[in-house]
C-alpha cells in the first residue's frame, strides 16, 4: 500500500512553538514517538523542507507528514475483540468503550485492543490512519467513541476535534464535597519523578477542564466534566490538582 502525505496549514498562533509540539497537536491520532521518529527519518517537511523538533516555526507554513501505512498495518494485527456498537454508517462508527479496554497497541498492550478488534471488525480501516481513531479514552474510562471509516470522514473530524468544534463530556465520582463547580486551566505534562504518569507542570501542554457539581454524597461527589483540550489522563490530573481525586 503507498505511502499517504497529509497536508495541514498551521496558523499564526502557532508561530514560536516547537515543531514537534506543533506536529502532535495537528496530528492527535499518532503517538508522539512514532511522530518523532517520522520526524528523524524526514517524513516531516514544513514547506517543503526537513527540520529538526526543536526548530520553532513561524506560524502560517504548510505542513506535511507522509504516513508509512505498510508500518501501522505490521504494528497492529487484526484481532477478534468484542465491541459494543452503538451506531454505524458508511461514514462513522460509534462505539461504547468499556472499562478495562485499552484504545490503541502501546507498551504493555500489544494485542487486545480497540484498534486491533476494529481492524478486525472492518479491513477497510487498514487504510485510515490508526483504523479511524481520533480521540482515546483511559484504559478504565466507560464512554462513546467515534471512528471514522474514510479518509474524508478522518480528516473532518480531525479538525473537528483540533478547532474544539467537538464537545466532550463526561461524568465521574470524585473524593470529598464539593461545593459547586469551577474551571481548571493548568497545563500537563510527564511527572518529573514518573515518565508514565501525568501531572500539572508549568512547562507543560495548555489543559483546560470545565466541571460542574451534579450530587453530593456524605464523602463523595459527582460531577459532570467538560473538556476544552484533550490531554492524556487530563480528567484524573486536574481533578486531582483540585485535591479530589476520581
Amino acid at each position: 500500500m503507498a505511502n499517504t502525505p497529509i497536508i495541514k496549514n498551521l496558523s499564526e498562533e502557532d508561530a514560536g512553538k516547537r515543531l514537534d509540539v506543533v506536529l502532535a497537536e495537528y496530528f492527535p491520532e499518532y503517538s508522539r514517538s512514532r511522530l518523532k521518529r517520522w520526524l528523524q527519518q524526514g517524513q516531516v517537511l514544513v514547506d517543503g523542507v526537513t527540520s529538526k523538533p526543536k526548530v520553532k516555526v513561524r506560524g502560517n507554513e504548510q505542513l506535511q507528514l507522509t504516513v508509512q501505512e505498510i508500518e501501522s498495518e505490521a504494528e497492529c494485527r487484526p484481532e477478534p475483540v468484542e465491541l459494543a456498537i452503538v451506531h454505524e454508517d458508511e461514514a462513522i462508527i460509534v462505539i461504547n468503550k468499556p472499562a478495562g479496554l485499552v484504545v490503541h497497541p502501546a507498551a504493555g498492550h500489544y494485542s487486545g485492543t480497540l484498534q486491533n478488534g476494529l481492524l478486525y471488525f472492518d479491513a477497510s480501516l487498514q487504510a485510515v490512519p490508526r483504523a479511524g481513531i481520533v480521540h482515546r479514552l483511559d484504559k478504565d474510562t466507560t464512554g462513546l467513541m467515534v471512528v471514522a471509516r474514510t479518509l474524508t470522514a478522518h480528516k473532518y473530524l480531525v479538525d473537528r476535534i483540533q478547532k474544539h468544534d467537538v464537545l466532550r463530556e463526561y461524568q465521574a465520582i470524585v473524593h470529598g464535597v464539593l461545593t459547586g463547580g469551577g474551571r481548571v486551566d493548568e497545563p500537563i505534562g510527564r511527572h518529573p519523578h514518573d515518565r508514565i504518569r501525568m501531572a500539572v507542570r508549568p512547562d507543560g501542554r495548555e489543559a483546560v477542564t470545565h466541571y460542574r457539581l451534579l450530587q453530593r454524597f456524605r464523602a463523595h461527589s459527582h460531577v459532570r466534566v467538560q473538556l476544552e483540550t484533550g490531554r492524556t489522563h487530563q480528567i484524573r490530573v486536574h481533578m486531582n490538582h483540585l485535591r479530589h481525586a476520581l
